[in-house]
C-alpha cells in the first residue's frame, strides 16, 4: 500500500512514524503547510500531484477542518482512490458525500479515529450490527472536558484554573470553545449515531449545552445530592424515532462512567442482544489515535472497505423522546422554568421529569438574561 499523507501535524507525525516500522506499507508523498527534515523529500505542493501519482492508492487524512480537507477528499475519492480520515468536523459535515463518492468511485472509506481517538468504538458498531440492533449509546467523547470535571470534584478547584491547567498540558486549545461549548462532542455522537442507526443526522440538528458556566459550586451541589457531574453524548432509536443530544450529566456511583478519570473516555453501547458493551481508552493525542488510523489501512489491505451503511436514511432527530429532570442553577426569573420546578435547594432547583427539547428550550430563553446560567440532566 503506497499512501499519500495530508498533514503532517501531531496525527501525520504519528501515521508516518508507525508506517515506518511496517513493511507493507509506505508514506510516498506528503502534503503539508510546514515542512521538517523528516518528510522534506516527500513533500508535495498540491493535492494534484498525489491524486495523479498511479503508485499511490491511499490517501490519508489529518488536516483537520472541514476545509479545504472536502476538496482533497473528494479528488482523492474521484480517483479511485482509498480515503482514511481522523477529521471529524470533516465527516460530520460530509458524511454523506464521502459515502456518495465512494461508493460511486470504488475507493474504500473509513474514519474510525473521528470518533474516540484510538477507542475502537466506531469498527465495534460495525461489528456488532451485524447480529445485533442498537437500542442506544452514550458516553463521554471528549477527555479535556472529563479531565476539567475530574480535576475540580477533585480538588474543589475554579473551572477556569483548571482549564488553563489544561491547555498547559495540551489537553486543551488556546481557543477550548469546541470541547468546553460541546461541539466536538457532537460530531462524534453524530458519526456514532449515523453508523449505528443508519441514519443520516445533521450536526447542526443535535441540541447542546457545554460545560463553559459550571462553577465549583455546582460541583458542591452535585456532590450533596450523591452524584457526579460528567459531559455526555447521549443518542437512541425507539419506536418512535431516532434522538441524540449533549449535556451535563449527573450520574450516581453505581453508574461506571462516573468514575472515569481525568482525560479518558469511555462510550458505550447497548444491543438487543449483547446488551451493555462499553470501551475505554484515549480518546485524543498524537500515537492513540493514529493507532486507529492505521488500522484503518491494515483493515483496507484486508477487504473491509467501509464502516457505514448505503441504507442510512436521512431524519431529524426527536427530543421530545427522552424525558427526565434537570439540575438548573441560574439568578434569573423564568416562568418557564418555574412551571417545571419540583423542588426548590439553596442556589438551584430540581425540575420534574421534562423532555430534552423542552429543557434545551428553557435553558436557551435563560440564557438570554443570565449568560451564567447552567443546566444538568438527571437521568431515571
Amino acid at each position: 500500500m503506497k499512501i499519500g499523507l495530508l498533514g503532517h501535524g501531531t496525527i501525520g507525525a504519528g501515521v508516518d512514524r508507525i508506517i515506518e516500522e511496517i513493511s507493507c506499507m509506505e508514506v510516498k508523498s506528503v502534503m503539508s503547510l510546514e515542512v521538517d527534515d523528516s518528510f522534506r523529500d516527500r513533500h508535495v505542493e498540491d493535492i494534484d500531484t498525489i491524486v495523479n501519482d498511479p503508485e499511490i492508492d491511499t490517501v490519508v487524512e489529518v488536516m483537520g477542518g472541514v476545509e479545504p480537507a472536502f476538496t482533497f477528499t473528494s479528488k482523492a475519492l474521484k480517483a479511485g482512490k482509498n480515503l482514511v480520515t481522523a477529521n471529524k468536523a470533516l465527516v460530520a459535515a460530509h458524511y454523506k458525500d464521502l459515502i456518495a463518492l465512494s461508493e460511486e468511485y470504488g475507493g474504500a472509506f473509513r474514519a474510525t479515529a473521528s470518533a474516540g481517538g484510538s477507542i475502537p468504538w466506531l469498527v465495534n458498531l460495525e461489528r456488532a450490527k451485524r447480529v445485533d440492533q442498537i437500542l442506544n449509546l452514550s458516553g463521554i467523547m471528549n477527555g479535556t472536558t472529563n479531565f476539567i470535571l475530574s480535576k475540580m470534584k477533585d480538588e474543589g478547584a475554579d473551572f477556569d484554573d483548571v482549564l488553563k491547567e489544561a491547555q498547559c498540558l495540551g489537553f486543551a486549545e488556546a481557543n477550548p470553545a469546541a470541547d468546553i461549548d460541546g461541539p466536538d462532542i457532537r460530531r462524534k455522537l453524530n458519526i456514532s449515531a449515523n453508523v449505528a442507526y443508519d441514519v443520516l443526522i445533521a450536526e447542526d440538528d443535535i441540541p447542546t449545552f457545554g460545560i463553559r458556566n459550571v462553577t465549583a459550586k455546582d460541583i458542591e451541589n452535585v456532590s450533596s445530592l450523591g452524584l457526579t457531574l460528567k459531559l455526555l453524548g447521549v443518542s437512541g432509536k425507539t419506536d418512535a424515532g431516532v434522538y441524540a443530544y449533549v449535556e451535563p450529566t449527573l450520574l450516581p456511583g453505581s453508574d461506571v462512567i462516573a468514575h472515569i478519570p481525568a482525560n479518558y473516555n469511555l462510550i458505550r453501547y447497548e444491543g438487543k442482544y449483547a446488551g451493555v458493551q462499553s470501551y475505554m481508552g484515549e480518546g485524543a493525542g498524537r500515537y492513540p489515535t493514529a493507532y486507529n488510523v492505521v488500522e484503518d489501512l491494515f483493515d483496507i489491505l484486508a477487504g473491509t472497505k467501509h464502516f457505514y451503511s448505503t441504507e442510512a436514511r436521512e431524519t431529524v432527530p426527536d427530543n421530545s423522546i427522552p424525558v427526565h429532570r434537570y439540575y438548573v442553577r441560574t439568578g434569573a426569573e423564568s416562568a418557564a422554568l418555574s412551571g417545571i420546578t419540583e423542588e426548590q435547594r439553596e442556589g438551584f432547583v430540581l425540575t420534574k421529569p421534562v423532555s430534552v427539547q423542552e429543557m434545551h428550550g428553557v435553558i436557551k430563553d435563560i440564557l438570554t438574561s443570565d449568560p451564567a446560567a447552567f443546566m444538568a440532566g438527571i437521568p431515571e
